[in-house]
């Protein structure tokens, strides 16, 4: 059973988008939209596929087969979204390469070719080796999941041998390790520019640039902390669904605070919710990470502090505490890092902050001479 539904443009003209939805045991198995001119147009494109899909089940076949990618990255949006919910950066791929090159291809007609044509374009677009490297890496769990879910034919040896073409060739890769510091002059810098701009701005941004600092939590980590989840008196609170490669809910863990972090916590000021004034926002920093960042890279564009990002001052944060002495253990518990090897590469160190310690051998007691020995007996 299909729908169409209306959608008023920028420009003021009127698109029409039509959606099938085709259920089997009260799931729904198969979904596909197409946006026209007129709703006659999209009617008529309604009616045509849902013949055509109720042709492909008379005769046996699965539906689905004739699936372009920006239809199967549409249900896969719709359905598999629904139990685990993804990171903003997934979201904004998918939804790109649902409306890019590859996007009316057949995917049961795709070859490695069309993969490495496709990827060739995202180089030339200006995308670089570990962006268009997440674009198959997309295109793959979507397929995948087609496969499972309906039963669809995908080309997942096509992809896997453009992968290995394009990483051969050095057209994918990983994406470099950054270890990026902001300078004491630009966090002066920084500091200055916040000092002044917050008089005027909803968000505190000289407090959310320093909590990040002393505490190591991303953006959108620091928008997701709760008063009830604050422990002053041991110094530690709880974050909710701390990102996992895997687990994206229910992963909850207790992280350390510095004194630094924990006085800009309590320094807070406790904010009715927008629409009750009488209820207490239970956020502690209740604002948009996208605008945190948003208003970092503003503050950096007119500084001109260049190549500095938001996060980089996780970096600083994981840094300063293998600086303050901390061991990887201990850094663990205030950064909430999964793997030691992961944290490794944060230990980007200034030579200058290294202190100087004493040889074991200094430190050891010196040996009692003979003599000292035999007059003491005596």
């Amino acid at each position: 059973m299909g729908s169409i539904l209306a959608r008023r443009r920028a420009s003021g003209a009127t698109s029409y988008t039509a959606t099938i939805r085709l259920k089997a045991e009260g799931k729904i198995v198969h979904r596909e939209t197409a946006t026209f001119p007129t709703r006659a147009l999209a009617k008529e494109w309604m009616t045509r596929r849902e013949a055509e899909l109720a042709g492909q089940r008379a005769r046996g076949e699965v539906v689905g087969t004739r699936m372009t990618f920006a239809q199967m990255i549409d249900w896969y949006s719709a359905q598999m979204a629904i139990d685990n919910p993804w990171a903003r950066t997934k979201k904004t791929d998918l939804a790109r390469i649902g409306a890019g090159a590859i996007a009316d291809k057949r995917v049961d007609r795709t070859s490695r070719a069309d993969f490495i044509a496709y990827i060739q374009g995202r180089r030339q677009q200006g995308a670089g080796p570990a962006t268009a490297a997440n674009d198959l890496i997309w295109l793959r769990q979507v397929m995948r999941a087609a496969r499972v879910a309906l039963g669809v034919p995908v080309p997942l040896q096509e992809i896997d041998d453009a992968g290995d073409y394009l990483r051969q060739n050095r057209v994918i890769g990983k994406a470099k390790e950054r270890d990026r510091r902001p300078t004491p002059a630009e966090l002066k810098m920084l500091t200055t520019f916040f000092s002044s701009r917050d008089v005027r701005s909803q968000i505190p941004m000289l407090d959310v640039m320093n909590f990040a600092i002393h505490s190591a939590r991303r953006q959108e980590e620091i928008t997701r902390l709760r008063w009830d989840d604050l422990d002053a008196a041991t110094s530690t609170c709880r974050l909710r669904d701390v990102k996992h490669p895997t687990k994206k809910l229910g992963n909850d863990k207790t992280f350390k605070l510095t004194p630094e972090a924990l006085a800009i916590i309590q320094a807070q000021p406790r904010r009715p919710l927008p629409d009750d004034d009488k209820k207490l926002d239970p956020l502690i920093f209740p604002y948009n990470p996208k605008s945190i960042g948003a208003a970092f890279t503003r503050a950096c564009h007119v500084l001109e502090i260049d190549d500095l990002r938001f996060h980089d001052l996780r970096h600083e944060a994981t840094s300063r505490l293998f600086e303050a002495g901390y061991g990887i253990h201990e850094v663990s518990l205030f950064t909430l890092h999964e793997s030691w090897a992961t944290l490794k590469r944060y230990t980007n160190l200034r030579p200058e902050n290294l202190q100087h310690r004493q040889p074991a051998d200094a430190r050891r007691p010196s040996p009692v001479s003979s003599s000292e020995t035999d007059s003491d007996e005596s």
